[in-house]
């Protein structure tokens, strides 16, 4: 018999381990997925850092001055520091950024021992390992209602600060509401056990500008299986609700035929939006859905995995 837990509000919160867990996925994660190209220049009109020189409004690096450039381009204050002269480079910037919103409300702190780990971290973990490559090939990265778009190679930790930072959201099962800008991708990690009418105005609202997305759905194995006999109680996290099922058998198939109906209706809403839906068990590698996930990024905008 499977054994489940709750994680306290306290836990819902990243820390340090989560946060070290993220980056070494992210330091795994095929370099050819970081070589996904972004749309083409001349579709720009956003903010995004490439990670080369250009003309952008954010530093990238001194380097020195060479004979035949404007004079104007000499960085006066670094060049005092030594006898030669440098020219400040800024980044090449076009219109990608990644906005995420991770789900930390009560039923993401539900945890089994047939589960690698809880859902709230496995959540978590992936989002911050997702954003540590998306910033590693170039990209900038926000987190909607929370903190705009960076391009710090600091993201994961930053990402985890703002979290722990905000309170409010714990109470929060879908993301708040925010048209985002075209060429721009929403990837919101949840369990979305909340109504499909629900999330269907959620996503609805979010590209109604035409910005692209992804739903990670995070899920225990017992929430899929529901390995339960005889008598049960059954508990609803988010509204307090209780409800005692003397068959947990037969409950148990209308459940999982409920279960298959409500994911088929999210299937056809990322369809009809031209989103994608991923569904992760956290019986499996975070790796597993991280790659699966820029696979998707990488396809979604027209460019196979390693393109050019």
């Amino acid at each position: 018999m499977a054994r489940v837990r709750v994680l306290p509000e306290s836990a819902r919160s990243p820390g340090r381990v989560e946060t070290e867990s993220a980056l070494s996925l992210a330091h795994r994660m095929p370099r050819l997925v970081l070589e996904a190209r972004r749309v083409a220049a001349n579709l720009a009109h956003g903010i995004h850092g490439r990670r080369r020189s250009g003309t952008g409004e954010t530093f990238w690096q001194f380097r020195p001055f060479v004979a035949g450039e404007a004079a104007q381009r000499i960085d006066w204050r670094r060049s005092g520091r030594d006898d030669r002269l440098y020219v400040r480079e800024r980044e090449w910037e076009t219109a990608q950024t990644v906005w995420f919103w991770i789900d930390r409300s009560a039923s993401m702190g539900y945890a089994s021992d047939l589960a690698q780990a809880p859902k709230i971290e496995r959540a978590v973990v992936l989002g911050l390992a997702l954003a540590n490559c998306f910033v590693e090939g170039g990209e900038r990265v926000g987190m909607l209602g929370l903190m705009p778009p960076r391009a710090t190679r600091r993201i994961a930790e930053t990402m985890a600060q703002t979290l722990v930072a905000d309170r409010a959201s714990l109470e929060e099962d879908l993301p708040p509401p925010a048209a985002v800008a075209p060429q721009h991708e929403a990837i919101l990690v949840s369990d979305f056990l909340s109504p499909a009418r629900d999330i269907t105005a959620m996503v609805e609202g979010i590209s109604s500008r035409g910005a692209r997305g992804h739903l990670v759905m995070i899920v225990d194995p017992v929430e899929e299986t529901f390995p339960f006999q005889g008598q049960a109680v059954l508990h609803d996290l988010e509204d307090g609700l209780s409800l005692r099922i003397g068959d947990a058998i037969s409950w148990g198939k209308a459940y999982r035929l409920r279960i298959e109906q409500h994911r088929a209706e999210l299937q056809e809403l990322a369809r009809r939006r031209g989103w994608t839906l991923t569904i992760h068990r956290t019986d499996r590698p975070a790796s597993e859905a991280a790659l699966r996930i820029m696979t998707l990024v990488s396809t979604s905008r027209g460019t196979g995995v390693g393109g050019r």
